[in-house]
């Protein structure tokens, strides 16, 4: 990647949560979001536009809840097959940093200009990616990515200042 990224992708299922699907007999009920994921995407807000997919569309209700509801974000369905070409529709795939962990994400991680796996995602998602969480997705990965792209991209993060200049608010907790 030649210039700063313009845009951050997110698989949502494996990445933000657990990737686990909570059934009953009615069907999904529910799905596993990890803890401190949102703070740090709102560190990177300023920066870059932050954008989330999913293929899963029986748990769609269960993702938009959480991602455009509570935090804010934009949620496509997009077929897992099928990124690539949407990425392409919509953005410059040099300037796209895309995070995933499924079986099919080496594709778009082939393509686009920075890529960021979850420590425990698919073993070719992982030989795909610029970057490896050490943490697993739904487990702070997400968290640790933004930290990682504000250092290498734009401004590293300064755990000793709070960050209140540049952000409107951190989850449930305005300033």
């Amino acid at each position: 990647m030649n210039d700063k990224p313009t845009c951050f992708i997110l698989d949502v299922d494996g990445v933000l949560t657990t990737g686990q699907f909570l059934y009953t007999c009615d069907g999904k009920f529910a799905k596993v979001f990890g803890p401190d994921d949102n703070d740090a995407l709102k560190l990177l807000e300023p920066y870059i536009n932050i954008i989330f997919v999913t293929g899963d569309r029986k748990g769609f209700e269960i993702s938009s809840r959480r991602i455009v509801n509570d935090m804010g974000y934009p949620l496509e369905l997009v077929s897992t097959i099928k990124r690539v070409d949407w990425i392409k529709e919509n953005y410059a795939l040099e300037n796209v940093i895309y995070m995933g962990d499924g079986i099919f994400d080496h594709y778009v991680m082939k393509k686009v200009g920075y890529a960021i796996a979850p420590s425990n995602a698919d073993v070719l998602a992982k030989q795909h990616a610029h970057y490896v969480t050490q943490r697993a997705g739904g487990d702070r990965a997400v968290a640790e990515a933004c930290l990682h792209i504000l250092d290498k991209f734009f401004d590293r993060y300064n755990p000793d200042s709070l960050p209140l200049a540049k952000t409107p608010s951190f989850g449930e907790w305005t300033v």
